[in-house]
């Protein structure tokens, strides 16, 4: 049998992936059974904008998410209501304003000091961290001064059980000035703390936008990641046929690594935001 390509096959293949997709996209009314080889989240930004919350976590549940990432403590109960974990939530510092900032070090420590315990009695996996705007900062002066503060809370974070997790935003787009905006910038600055309780968020937007080569990237700094968010790019949207990262192969090689975590969805929605979601859990769901 021949297995050379024409542009015919490959064009047919691609329309026939684009039905599958628009296909996986009529939300069910009822609960839906996924294969869950990766447990996938939601946050609050998929839903729109006026959906109650008690109805966004409902909805989440029914359509097989398992977590809810950057929530209030005062909804967390709604979470376990419905079965799902409240799987990122703060833990110190401000995205702008945060670990490279030797000035704010000291209310740093406080916020970490009350989150991490918070989380260790609420049974959360992760607190999130940021590094801050560069400011003028060097990479060198940033990875000196987040190291300052992230080793005196890492030991603690390890007591607790709890790991705190600094996002990888993008710079170009959306973080302008942001230091912690590449994974090779995130992967030192986890090497110089040196603890298993410290990895990174890996925003799969953000880091298409950054640096692109995304699942080498992965394999190569898996390690250091503990948590992992999704968009559709350009545009952080819905991850469908509109956009350039299709998440299956990314989702296997995650999957394929042995990660144990969470994978959450955190895009805004031009179509209908249940439709949507539905999708995304299903195209993700491999």
């Amino acid at each position: 049998m021949s297995t050379t390509l024409t542009r015919r096959s490959v064009f047919t293949a691609a329309g026939a992936a684009a039905v599958t997709m628009t296909a996986a996209a009529q939300a069910p009314t009822g609960k839906v059974t996924r294969k869950n080889r990766i447990k996938q989240g939601v946050c609050n930004g998929v839903f729109g904008r006026n959906m109650p919350f008690e109805e966004r976590a409902m909805h989440a549940a029914r359509l097989g998410a398992h977590c809810f990432d950057l929530i209030r403590p005062d909804q967390w109960p709604v979470l376990k209501k419905y079965g799902l974990v409240p799987t990122v939530v703060p833990g110190g510092g401000r995205l702008t304003d945060a670990c490279n900032d030797k000035s704010l070090h000291a209310e740093i420590e406080k916020q970490f000091r009350e989150n991490l315990e918070r989380a260790k009695k609420e049974g959360i996996p992760n607190v999130i961290t940021f590094s801050g705007n560069r400011r003028g900062k060097s990479d060198e002066e940033g990875w000196d001064n987040c190291t300052i503060i992230l080793k005196k809370v890492a030991p603690i974070a390890e007591d607790m059980g709890v790991t705190i997790c600094m996002e990888l935003l993008n710079s170009k787009v959306n973080h302008p000035d942001y230091q912690c905006d590449t994974t090779a910038w995130g992967a030192e600055l986890c090497k110089r703390v040196g603890s298993p309780r410290f990895k990174l968020l890996y925003d799969i937007y953000h880091m298409q936008i950054m640096e692109g080569d995304l699942i080498r990237t992965i394999r190569d700094n898996f390690q250091y990641i503990g948590h992992f968010h999704t968009a559709g790019n350009p545009g952080r949207n819905e991850p469908d046929e509109t956009q350039e990262i299709y998440y299956p192969p990314i989702v296997q090689a995650i999957i394929d690594l042995g990660y144990t975590g969470y994978l959450s969805h955190e895009y805004s929605p031009k179509k209908d935001p249940l439709t949507s979601l539905h999708a995304a859990l299903t195209l993700c769901d491999v």
